[in-house]
């Protein structure tokens, strides 16, 4: 069976900062966002350490805020550096599914 893992984390790392990159949000949301485009099996214990593995490599900055219902809660705002990632990001990512794309439509037998 495909091992997803790998492949998800890199990819996850990649959407999540471009969902950071267009507002200040914090973990709970992130996920929610993720879901409604299709990561339907997120869970937050997936999210949290990738966010504390984006924050200690300086490519979001968190902080805390009130919160309206409850204890403050760690939002999130990309950096310079998230902001460069995330620019490779896009562009490997589109490179890389263009090529995946033309692979997985040819017909018949791939010959190696």
């Amino acid at each position: 069976m495909f091992d997803k893992s790998q492949l998800m984390r890199g990819t996850l790392e990649g959407c999540i900062l471009k969902i950071i990159s267009l507002e200040v949000t914090y973990g709970y949301e992130i996920m929610i966002k993720l879901k409604s485009y299709g990561f339907d099996e997120i869970q937050e214990g997936t999210i949290y350490p990738l966010l504390v593995r984006l924050e200690k490599k300086e490519l979001i900055y968190a902080e805390f805020r009130p919160s309206p219902l409850g204890p403050s809660r760690k939002y999130y705002s990309i950096t310079k550096d998230g902001l460069e990632m995330l620019n490779s990001f896009e562009a490997y990512w589109n490179n890389i599914s263009a090529a995946v794309g033309k692979i997985l439509s040819l017909e018949g037998k791939v010959d190696g």
